[in-house]
């Protein structure tokens, strides 16, 4: 055991997907780009209510409010949230309420995009569904969801907040410094090697946890951080904070240097949830050629930069991407994605 899995050791974790997901090879794209070695880590895998990387941050929330004695959870995020819905499934599984605020983050959409997709789900899952008009102010939106702890608490509730806004300790992100010290073993235990690993990068959670954990176990590899909510410009500090804030939670130096963190938001526009070309054609693509179903809002948009990377890197260079789930999203969009 290396000292970075004692310190995860020492934080409280309720066990809820499961783990590892697997690495598996991408033989058909593999062919379609003449390319030697891609792989595809299945974090769409993990059980939990058509899975996610969510899953692997709620261990570590849900761990923390089960600890404190907490009977229901607090969580906002967009219309079409994978963490609000995994975030409802969890709460079921651990016997406590679920109160989700949806927010307004995408323009533009039809009623399908209210009803459908992961807003069925988190209907099906039973949880209070409040909603937040406004889709650019965590703070606001975490303010709205401590007013209704306050009269939670007031009707003798023990309600436990998972925060958006950053200044709160990002203990989701423990659960990609986990993931980390997993494909490490994979690595080692397939005998494999990669010179480069595309995730999404939306809130940093899961981006900066990865990144993290591979630079505390001493392995290089880059890590490239396909933009979905912000640019680059913008999603850089934010990561980089991520980082930090890790290294104060594990009580560790931080192994994560500036030129570390890689960025791209070539394939962020027009905004956070729209479509694009490049998108649809990665979905598309992964669809047809690995049965590999992807979102518009953070797989589909990764896999776009991961194809990128596969025309351009070198034939024997050997590719990972990160599939975080996301599928009952595609419903939402149906009329975007077929034909």
């Amino acid at each position: 055991m290396t000292d970075l899995h004692r310190k995860l050791a020492e934080f409280p974790k309720a066990v809820l997907g499961y783990h590892p997901t697997p690495l598996e090879p991408m033989a058909n794209l593999v062919a379609e780009f003449a390319h030697q070695h891609l792989f595809i880590k299945r974090d769409d895998c993990n059980g939990l209510a058509f899975g996610g990387n969510k899953v692997r941050q709620l261990e570590y929330y849900l761990g923390e409010a089960k600890a404190q004695n907490a009977d229901c959870i607090l969580i906002t995020g967009a219309v079409q949230s994978n963490f609000v819905r995994l975030a409802a499934a969890a709460a079921n599984k651990l016997a406590m309420q679920c109160h989700i605020q949806l927010e307004q983050r995408v323009a533009g959409k039809s009623a399908l995009y209210e009803t459908s997709g992961n807003v069925l789900l988190d209907q099906m899952l039973g949880a209070k569904i409040y909603h937040y008009p406004h889709g650019e102010d965590e703070e606001g939106a975490d303010n709205r969801l401590h007013e209704i702890a306050d009269d939670l608490k007031a009707k003798g509730h023990r309600p436990y907040i998972i925060h958006l806004a950053p200044g709160h300790p990002p203990l989701g992100a423990l659960g990609y410094v986990d993931a980390a010290c997993e494909i490490a073993d994979q690595i080692n235990q397939h005998q494999l090697h990669f010179d480069r690993i595309i995730v999404p990068s939306g809130s940093g959670n899961t981006h900066g946890g990865l990144l993290f954990g591979l630079r505390a176990l001493g392995i290089k590899t880059p890590v490239t951080g396909i933009c979905v909510r912000r640019d680059a410009a913008a999603q850089t500090p934010r990561i980089s904070a991520r980082c930090q804030e890790l290294a104060q939670m594990l009580e560790m130096q931080n192994p994560v240097s500036d030129d570390d963190i890689e960025l791209s938001d070539e394939f962020l526009g027009p905004s956070y949830g729209q479509l694009n070309a490049a998108t649809k054609a990665a979905i598309d693509i992964a669809a047809r050629k690995e049965a590999l179903i992807l979102d518009p809002v953070y797989s589909g948009k990764a896999m776009a930069g991961f194809l990128q990377s596969a025309k351009t890197a070198p034939r024997d260079s050997s590719l990972l991407f990160w599939h975080t789930g996301g599928s009952p999203a595609v419903f939402a969009y149906q009329s975007e994605l077929s034909g």
